[in-house]
């Protein structure tokens, strides 16, 4: 799927605050220390300068994660960026000080562009509508990263709905407040902005064929680089690069409205600039071929990208393969050239698996590096802790009681567990001896599905029952017995949750599964950090783990008063959060429960608004497979979860129906492979009235 450009345009370092009067924290001179390696292309001691400027006290928290992200970005660690930018928004979202809300609003910017690139719409939306928000009401809407994220957030909306008047409304406010920019100063960093924000605009609605909107917005792009040009001719690569792009986005626009000879013209124009004879104008050039249907032409541009790319790239990424190799693959598709589909088609297949490994060392190598990072800041927050008082012995006896209380529970929670499990495969294995006809062994294991399914939790609360929180879960086992499992209940004003999935299928993942369920309740009675509570659980099942099964988890903890939700997950899917948009929650690498028993599971916090939906789900959602063997995967989740966030029906009762729906229609005919649970629960924040 194609993304939505980057917008080139330079950001300034620092603005005039929002509000009149706001104090700056931050040193210039410290950041023009930064700003110069950056702009000396030093990334390497921009990482450096901010980590070391901020433990001096020199510059602030949010603007040290924001530099570090944009240093990360730029030496292509994509998920490290995306990390510090989403602890930059974090550590400034309450703050009122004009520095904080500058890299605020830079951090939100970047972070929302980034993911537009890789088509992360929903994702996107996300971030940028609640930043959005907050800017408007705090009166900080007349920046250039506010105007950016009225940009990005207007195509997302578009992208979903391209009759959505309120991305509409978005994407002409950020056009009034480009032209105002521009009227105020004609820099040219207010073009530049200017331009590369309607290029993002003209190139979404060409994407999602709205033809007529394209063109309006393309002649807009023109006009401005004409302006340029009076201003500004002597940067004449510039020039002819954005001339060359207002050119065959207005011949795609043409051809999309049914004006054929004047897209032609405008194409034939287009290919005389320099531009059209690049890796990227070759690119853009396909855009129109496609609408054009002048496959041949389109053929021959890949094959020049090819073998331009093939000059540098010892490895094709995935994203060069769906961009360049699939589509030159329709093309010859769409020529009935059997022979050049047939090569074009081995190219792929001995491509792709290099690509794919190459894929996964990087996320691991993007991910290790994360791990690095928070490692460091572990140990530079333990040293500082050293350098405090003494505690006193009140807090050591403390401490000592506590441990041991703990350790009492735990060992008794471990004896459960194992009387439990001992049970459970005596029970098994005296079904196995005693019953010897195919017909009892079912007959034995639909009881056995009573038995599980009569452990899981059947009343679900509703807003009949209460008055903060929805509940609602399913559990579809691909045989008469699962491994999937789900499980809550309230205690002290708090919603105790889980999600899990465990390894295989039958009888033995039953068996982990019941193991599982009976430790959470067990250990989840006298801890509230879920990071302890899957600890724990972690070790007593590694402790008994003789057939090497695990059990993928995600356990929560919701405060009912304040839409604080902690948790941790352990291997599983990241769930959805169905509200004011729709995006993945944020989770940890951590591995899965019973492997390792001294593994030590983080701790995550998220805040979750009001009317939100906390949607989570196994494997055997995503991975659900039709008659031709393909997967349901995670785009239509999500096309499903915005279905249901239009229509107003993100009720978790409704959004499962919904999701169920979908699955059952993709799947058609073919035979349930895996155990398929999902569960929802929305959160109904009470306002305090005196």
């Amino acid at each position: 799927m194609a993304a939505i450009l980057i917008i080139s345009g330079a950001m300034e370092l620092l603005f005039t605050s929002c509000q009149s009067g706001g104090r700056k924290t931050s040193s210039s001179e410290a950041t023009n220390m930064i700003n110069m390696a950056s702009l000396a292309k030093d990334y390497e001691r921009v990482l450096s300068l901010a980590d070391s400027l901020e433990k001096a006290g020199k510059i602030s928290k949010g603007e040290s994660n924001y530099w570090q992200g944009y240093a990360d970005y730029q030496m292509g660690e994509r998920e490290q960026a995306k990390s510090f930018w989403q602890e930059a928004i974090k550590v400034t979202e309450n703050s009122t000080d004009a520095n904080d809300l500058v890299y605020y609003a830079k951090s939100a910017s970047y972070l929302t562009s980034q993911l537009c690139r890789y088509a992360e719409y929903a994702a996107a939306l996300y971030t940028a509508l609640p930043v959005i928000n907050r800017l408007e009401k705090i009166h900080c809407d007349t920046t250039s990263d506010y105007t950016n994220l009225l940009v990005f957030a207007g195509c997302c909306k578009t992208y979903f709905d391209k009759d959505d008047s309120t991305a509409t409304d978005m994407l002409e406010r950020a056009y009034r407040q480009h032209i105002d920019r521009i009227r105020q100063n004609a820099s040219k960093t207010a073009y530049r902005d200017a331009m590369a924000g309607i290029i993002n605009i003209a190139y979404i609605w060409n994407y999602v064929k709205g033809y007529e909107e394209g063109l309006t917005w393309t002649e807009r792009m023109g006009d401005l680089v004409k302006e340029y040009k009076e201003l500004y001719s002597d940067n004449k690569d510039y020039i002819d690069k954005q001339w060359a792009r207002f050119l065959i986005f207005r011949a795609t626009s043409l051809e999309g409205v049914g004006r054929h000879d004047e897209a032609e013209k405008a194409y034939e124009e287009y290919r005389q600039t320099r531009f059209a004879d690049t890796r990227e104008g070759w690119t853009d050039a396909n855009d129109y071929l496609t609408v054009a249907q002048r496959w041949e032409e389109a053929a021959d541009n890949y094959y020049n990208i090819l073998e331009y790319l093939q000059k540098d790239l010892t490895v094709y990424s995935l994203d060069n393969i769906q961009r360049y190799l699939l589509k030159k693959y329709r093309a010859h598709q769409m020529l009935d050239q059997e022979e050049l589909v047939n090569m074009t088609a081995r190219q792929i297949c001995e491509v792709l698996d290099s690509a794919i490994t190459n894929n996964r060392h990087l996320d691991a190598s993007e991910l290790q590096s994360i791990h690095e990072r928070d490692m460091e800041i572990v140990e530079s927050e333990a040293r500082s802790a050293r350098q405090r008082q003494i505690y006193t012995g009140l807090v050591v006896v403390l401490l000592i009681i506590a441990f041991t209380v703990y350790t009492v529970f735990r060992h008794r929670a471990n004896l459960r567990l194992r009387k439990a499990h001992e049970k459970l495969k005596v029970a098994y294995d005296q079904l196995e001896e005693t019953t010897a006809q195919k017909a009892a062994i079912e007959s034995d294991l639909r009881i056995a599905s009573d038995i599980q399914m009569g452990m899981l939790p059947e009343k679900f609360p509703t807003r009949a029952d209460r008055d903060d929180v929805q509940l609602y879960a399913s559990l579809t086992p691909a045989k008469e017995v699962g491994g999937d499992l789900f499980d809550f209940y309230f205690r002290d004003e708090k919603l105790f949750f889980c999600i899990g999935d465990v390894s295989g299928k039958g009888v033995p993942a039953s068996l982990f599964m019941a193991v599982t369920r009976s430790a959470f309740r067990t250990v989840s009675a006298h801890e509230s950090m879920p990071n302890h509570i899957v600890g724990s659980i972690n070790k007593t099942i590694a402790d008994m783990n003789k057939n090497n099964m695990f059990v993928t988890l995600f356990v929560g903890v919701l405060d009912l008063p304040t839409g604080q939700m902690l948790y941790c997950n352990a291997g599983h899917d990241a769930p959805l959060l169905v509200g004011a948009g729709v995006g993945e929650l944020p989770c940890d690498s951590n591995i899965p429960v019973g492997f390792m028993p001294e593994w030590e599971y983080t701790l995550q916090e998220a805040e979750i608004y009001t009317g939100t939906t906390i949607f989570l789900f196994t494997d055997g959602l995503t991975e659900a497979m039709n008659v031709e063997n393909e997967e349901f995967q995670m785009n239509r989740i999500n096309d499903v979860a915005v279905k249901a966030l239009a229509q107003q029906q993100q009720e978790p009762h409704q959004l499962i129906a919904l999701m169920t729906d979908a699955v059952h229609q993709f799947v058609g005919d073919a035979e349930q492979s895996d155990d398929l649970t999902m569960m929802g629960i929305q959160y109904i924040k009470q306002i305090q009235t005196e």
